[in-house]
Parts: structure tokens; sequence; C-alpha cells
């Protein structure tokens, strides 16, 4: 996994509202699709592409699949943003 597949999922709003409604914690995909007007299988597409990304973990328990945020991933790609913060170094030219 690496930052183009993070960058990939996460360009989509859908992904990006599912990854808001899991902070909340673990979620079967039915009661994330319950959040959504659209099928089964377009949430089921979105998790999978999240999951492919690294952002998603899932957890399987008698009959259902249980989705949470892979905090592991958001800290790698915060921990990367921050070099472009607003320091105070001088550009030489």
């Amino acid at each position: 996994m690496g930052f183009a597949e993070t960058f990939k999922a996460l360009s989509d709003p859908i992904r990006r509202k599912i990854l808001v409604i899991l902070k909340e914690g673990k979620m079967s995909a039915g009661d994330i699709a319950e959040q959504f007007d659209m099928t089964a299988p377009t949430i089921s597409y979105h998790l999978s592409q999240l999951k492919k990304a690294g952002l998603l973990f899932e957890t399987k328990y008698k009959n259902y699949i249980y989705y949470e945020i892979n905090v592991t991933v958001f800290e790698e790609l915060m921990l990367w943003l921050t070099q472009f913060g607003g320091g105070n170094d001088e550009i030489e030219s």
C-alpha cells in the first residue's frame, strides 16, 4: 500500500463520508449502507476500495463483516503531510 492508493481512495466523496461514519466505531456493511441512498453492491465496491488502500480493517463475526478505520495509515499520512507545514524556514536562492 502506498500513498497513491490512499489518495485515490480518499478522492471519492462517498468513501470520505464512509470514513467519517466509521469514526464512531466499527459497523457492518449493512449499517453503513443504511446511511446512503445507493445499492448494497455500490457500497460494497466503495468499502473494497477503502480496504484495498489499507484504510479499513475487516472483521468477520458469524454472518456479518464489520469494518473499522485503520488508524495507522492515517498516522503515516499525517506524518508525511507535516513535512509541508508552515515552518519559518527561508528558501535559499
